[in-house]
C-alpha cells in the first residue's frame, strides 16, 4: 500500500545537481560539451571505426583530394597524403595520440599536483615558504617552452613527451590546490571538525576536498586544452610522436612541404587541433561561470 505524504518537503539539489542545471543553461556551451564527449568517444573507438589502417600506404592513390573536389574519390573521404595514406583513418586515430592521451596526462597531473598540494597547504614556516616561490619561479616560465627542455634533456619521443608534460602539469595543480585548501582551512566548519576531534587527513578527504573539487575540475579543463596544444606542437617540432603514427602535430609538419600542391594535409589537422582546444575551452569556461554562479546564488 503505497504511503501518502502528509508534509511537504522542499528538495534542494546537490551542488554538482546545481553546477549542472547551472552548466547546461548555455546552448553554446552545451555544443562544446558535446563536440568534448564526441571527441572522447573517438578517442577510446577509433581503432574500431577507422575505414583503414592509419599506416597502410595505397600507392595507386597518392595526394587524392577529398571526396567533394572533382579529383576526389569517395573511398577516400578526406583525402590521402603524399604516401597514399587515408587522411580520415589518421585524423580518427590521431585523436587517441593528441586528444586522448591529454586527458591521461591530465589526469595523473591532477593526481600528483592535488596530493602534493594539499600536503603543502598543513605545511607551515619555511617549507611553506619555500615551496610558494618555487612555485611561482616555474610557474613563470611558459608551459610549452618548460616542456621543450624537458623533452631535450630526456630525449625525444612520444613517451618523454608524455612526462614531460606532466611534469609541467603537476606546478600548476599544486598551485590551485594549495591556495584552495589554505583557503578553506580558515573557515568555521573546519574549525568545527578540529574541535570534534578530526584528524588533518580527514578534515582534507570529508571536509575540504568536496568544497574545492569544482575549482580542481575547471583548472583540468584549462590543462587538457594546454595539453593538446604542448602535445600537437611537440610533434610538429618532431620531438614528440615518431614520424608513422598519426599525431596532429607531426601531421601537420609532415604536410607543410605539400602545402601549395595538397593543402587538405595541413589545414585537416590543424582543424582537429582547433576543434579539440576549443571544445575544451568551451567546456571549461561553461565551469567557472557555473561555479561561480553558484557562489553568487
Amino acid at each position: 500500500m503505497a504511503r501518502h505524504k502528509i508534509y511537504q518537503e522542499e528538495e534542494f539539489p546537490s551542488p554538482f545537481i546545481q553546477l549542472w542545471l547551472i552548466f547546461r543553461q548555455s546552448p553554446v556551451v552545451m555544443i562544446g560539451f558535446g563536440s568534448f564527449l564526441f571527441l572522447t568517444v573517438l578517442a577510446v573507438f577509433s581503432p574500431l571505426l577507422t575505414p583503414y589502417s592509419p599506416v597502410e600506404s595505397h600507392l595507386n592513390s597518392l595526394l587524392l583530394p577529398p571526396a567533394w573536389d572533382d579529383a576526389g574519390d569517395i573511398s577516400y573521404l578526406l583525402g590521402t597524403d603524399n604516401l597514399g595514406r587515408d587522411m580520415l583513418s589518421r585524423l580518427m586515430h590521431g585523436t587517441s595520440l593528441t586528444f586522448g592521451l591529454s586527458f591521461i596526462v591530465v589526469i595523473i597531473s591532477l593526481v600528483i599536483g592535488v596530493i602534493i598540494g594539499s600536503l603543502s597547504a598543513l605545511t607551515k614556516g619555511i617549507k611553506s615558504s619555500f615551496l610558494n616561490h618555487f612555485l611561482d619561479v616555474i610557474l613563470s616560465i611558459p608551459s610549452l617552452l618548460l616542456a621543450i627542455v624537458i623533452v631535450a634533456i630526456l630525449g625525444p619521443g612520444l613517451d618523454n613527451t608524455l612526462w614531460a608534460i606532466v611534469m609541467v602539469l603537476i606546478p600548476q595543480f599544486v598551485h590551485i590546490t594549495r591556495n584552495a585548501v589554505k583557503e578553506e582551512l580558515t573557515k568555521d566548519y573546519v574549525l568545527a571538525s578540529r574541535l570534534d576531534g578530526a584528524g588533518s587527513i580527514r578534515i582534507l578527504s570529508y571536509s575540504v576536498f568536496p568544497n574545492i573539487i569544482e575549482k580542481i575540475v575547471s583548472q583540468a579543463t584549462l590543462a587538457q586544452s594546454a595539453a593538446i596544444l604542448d602535445i600537437a606542437a611537440l610533434g610538429f617540432l618532431g620531438l614528440g610522436a615518431p614520424i608513422p603514427l598519426p599525431e596532429w602535430g607531426a601531421m601537420l609538419s609532415n604536410g607543410i612541404d605539400l602545402f601549395y600542391i595538397a593543402p587538405w594535409t595541413v589545414y585537416l589537422p590543424g582543424l582537429a587541433i582547433l576543434f579539440a582546444v576549443v571544445a575544451t575551452n568551451l567546456v571549461g569556461e561553461g565551469m567557472r561561470h557555473a561555479i561561480r554562479q553558484r557562489k553568487e546564488s
